[in-house]
């Protein structure tokens, strides 16, 4: 009886391991469109689609060229049949309905493990709460708030700066990526909680240590097979625990403990300006946040707890510290590329700024407000700006899994596996499918913006192709911020720190490559390495030398 209960069991499994493995996957209608030959059972395309800046955009290119905009890739086996979206209806889709469409557990687990269940990882009910408590935080007027403390941490890098060239009889060579998120922490630290890192002047502040730790060894340095373990296995990895996945528990346990502090000390002052009938003053992030949780416009089930404040703080230190430096660091490598838009950029940014001002940090508050106004208008800047993250947005691609089966409408004509294009304008995606949302794949399609479409050339935001004029996009029809409900919720903050830290560095240095190579590589988000020294980690050093600007 025994015996026959497990040839039974035996029986049932195998049966499900074949339709798991050959009759289910042939079913799929992703299976139908048409997309590159993966040679061998655990061959997959993710390596090209996902983490490849170098060479994606002729990837890209040629399968749209060949399988259409609507492409059949595998994923980690036979069974992973996915969809890589070059189609602007059909991202469109995807981005809008989130509910549909969620971030695989994966995805969700890996960022839980380092920042928390904060916005970046949260899907459905938990998203949008947290989201609606952090709103107010981010409206025009609080962001405003933050205009002369950016303007401050920029000065003081121009300060450091200046000081390393005069310490230096050679032409100074200094690693922007290294220092610009030194400054860009030391101002999420201080706009996010009120907190100094004081990044800039030393790297010794033990909360500051602990995110930059975590982020490099976790992140930029870890091994790919060691972060798939974890994601899958992560009991093993938590009794087993391996050198990464301690610094990482050991970071995680100073901020627990500093930010955690900070969280409580914020709490009671803003429960003792209720009491005193003078509310609190705080209006960085984490005050604005708790202040928002107990607004009376919530009702109790609206509100989020101190371990949600916590990770969505953990969430905009990351967001809000790496991507903005990165996209400040890709910029100012493109204009040192192109001295000539640098110089002319100069000339624009030192046209708002006359000599009789003097020196920024003897501006006043309102003072600096006028010129950030006068700053924010300036034509060509903005064109750099958009060109710039345009080509190098530092979320290279996303990934999106259907909750449910669906039909994606696209514009352009599908193209099936025997060769011939389908007689229908939609995909069917079934239940669990994953769909590969190629971000950079939208900024350089050549057939969007043209044929320089991966060339740096600012001035093609004063008359965009019609294709690419409308494309989905929180950020002027680039997804180099998203779009739709989880579109990013930080691009005014990012904007005034890319706009004041471009108009303080550029109107006091100039930038010329070092000759060193640099490349793109994907991780997490687009990071520059020197060509050969992967294993240094991320950098990109630059010959930085002092402008000296003359009186009018």
């Amino acid at each position: 009886m025994l015996g026959t209960v497990v040839l039974g069991a035996i029986a049932a499994l195998a049966a499900y391991l074949v339709y798991f493995l050959f009759i289910g996957p042939s079913l799929n209608p992703l299976q139908r469109l048409a997309g590159p030959v993966a040679k061998g059972w655990f061959k997959n395309h993710l390596q090209i689609v996902l983490e490849c800046p170098e060479i994606s955009p002729k990837v890209n290119e040629f399968y749209i060229g060949r399988y259409g905009r609507s492409i059949r890739v595998q994923g980690v086996g036979p069974w992973d049949v996915r969809l890589l979206t070059l189609d602007p209806i059909s991202v469109t889709h995807v981005l809008k309905n989130s509910t549909i469409y969620e971030k695989p557990w994966q995805s969700r687990r890996l960022i839980t493990s380092l920042i928390g269940c904060g916005m970046l990882a949260a899907e459905g009910a938990v998203h949008k709460r947290q989201r609606r408590v952090a709103t107010p935080a981010f409206s025009v007027q609080n962001m405003r708030a933050l205009v002369p403390l950016v303007f401050n941490k920029g000065a003081q890098l121009k300060t450091k700066w200046l000081d390393l060239i005069r310490e230096t009889p050679e032409p100074l060579r200094i690693d922007v990526c290294h220092w610009i998120s030194r400054a860009t922490f030391d101002v999420i630290g201080l706009a996010g909680f009120d907190y100094s890192f004081n990044a800039i002047e030393n790297e010794h502040n033990e909360l500051f240590s602990a995110y930059k730790e975590m982020f490099e060894v976790a992140v930029s340095q870890s091994h790919p097979f060691k972060t798939m373990f974890r994601i899958y296995m992560p009991f093993i990895s938590s009794l087993f625990p391996d050198a990464t996945v301690r610094t990482v528990q050991r970071c995680q346990a100073v901020i627990r403990r500093v930010a955690g502090h900070l969280i409580q000390e914020k709490k009671a002052k803003i429960e003792q300006g209720v009491k005193s009938g003078v509310p609190y003053a705080g209006r960085d992030l984490l005050s604005l946040l708790l202040k928002s949780n107990v607004s009376t416009d919530l009702t109790e089930d609206q509100r989020i707890s101190d371990e949600d404040i916590l990770h969505n703080i953990n969430t905009f230190m990351f967001a809000g510290s790496d991507t903005s430096s990165l996209s400040l660091t890709w910029t100012i490598l493109l204009l040192a590329q192109n001295p000539a838009l640098q110089d002319r950029l100069r000339a624009e940014l030192l046209s708002v700024y006359p000599s009789t001002m003097g020196d920024l940090s003897d501006l006043s508050d309102d003072e600096i407000h006028s010129l950030f106004t006068l700053i924010s208008g300036l034509p060509f800047l903005d064109n750099v700006i958009h060109e710039s993250i345009r080509l190098i947005p530092p979320v290279h691609s996303s990934i999106r899994v259907a909750t449910q089966d669906d039909e994606i409408p696209t514009s352009s004509p599908i193209h099936g596996r025997d060769g011939n294009i389908m007689q229908k304008s939609t995909v069917s995606v079934p239940k669990g499918s994953f769909v590969h949302v190629a971000v950079e794949g939208f900024n350089l399609d050549k057939e969007i913006w043209g044929e320089d479409a991966w060339e740096f050339q600012p001035d093609r935001w004063d008359n965009l192709p019609e294709a690419a004029s409308q494309l989905p996009g929180l950020y002027s029809n680039t997804l180099t911020f998203s779009a739709g409900p989880r579109s990013c919720i930080g691009l005014r903050f990012s904007m005034i720190e890319i706009k004041t830290f471009l108009f303080i560095l550029v109107t006091n240095f100039t930038f010329k490559p070092t000759g060193d190579k640099i490349l793109k590589a994907n991780v997490v988000l687009t990071r520059p390495y020197i060509s050969g020294k992967f294993k240094e980690g991320s950098q990109c050093p630059l010959i930085v030398l002092p402008y000296e600007r003359h009186a009018n």
